[in-house]
C-alpha cells in the first residue's frame, strides 16, 4: 500500500480491505450470501436497465462514467444523507474527488435496491467502501 499514492487512490471507486478467509470457511458449508445467483443477476439487470434509462440521450451509459455536472443533477441527496456524508468528509479528510465518487456509488447502490432516491443508507454504505482513503495514509 506504501507505494499507492493519496491522489492516485482517490480515483478509484470502490475499495474494500478483505481480510484471508478463515480455514473453516474454506472446509465447510459456509454461505453468507443468502440470495441465489439468479437473483443478484437480475438486480443487476434492473440497475443497468435503470442507469440506461437515466441517461437517454447521454453519451454515457453507466453512473461511473457521469461528469461533475451529471452528478449534482443525478445523486441529490436529502440533509440527513449530506450530514452523514459530511460527517464522512470530516472525519476522514476526504477529498473533493472522493466527495464525487462516494455519490456515484450511492446511485448505483440505491439503483441496485431499485431506488430512485439516494438515501442515508445507501450513502453510508458507499463511505464504508472507501475504507482504503485513511486507512494507510494517516
Amino acid at each position: 500500500m506504501g507505494r499507492i499514492s493519496g491522489p492516485l487512490l482517490d480515483r478509484i471507486d470502490i475499495h474494500i480491505d478483505v481480510p484471508a478467509v478463515k480455514f473453516r470457511e474454506l472446509t465447510g458449508d459456509y454461505a453468507p450470501e443468502t440470495d441465489s445467483s439468479t437473483t443478484i443477476r437480475n438486480r443487476v439487470i434492473s440497475a443497468r436497465e435503470r442507469q440506461l434509462a437515466r441517461f437517454k440521450g447521454e453519451k454515457i451509459f453507466s453512473n461511473a462514467a457521469m461528469t461533475p455536472r451529471m452528478i449534482r443533477k443525478h445523486c441529490r441527496i436529502d440533509s440527513q444523507s449530506e450530514q452523514t456524508l459530511e460527517q464522512a468528509m470530516t472525519r476522514l479528510g476526504l477529498s473533493a474527488r472522493a466527495y464525487d465518487r462516494i455519490l456515484k456509488v450511492s446511485r448505483t447502490i440505491a439503483d441496485l435496491e431499485g431506488y430512485d432516491r439516494i438515501l442515508s443508507k445507501h450513502v453510508s454504505e458507499a463511505v464504508g467502501y472507501r475504507s482504503l482513503d485513511r486507512t494507510y495514509w494517516t
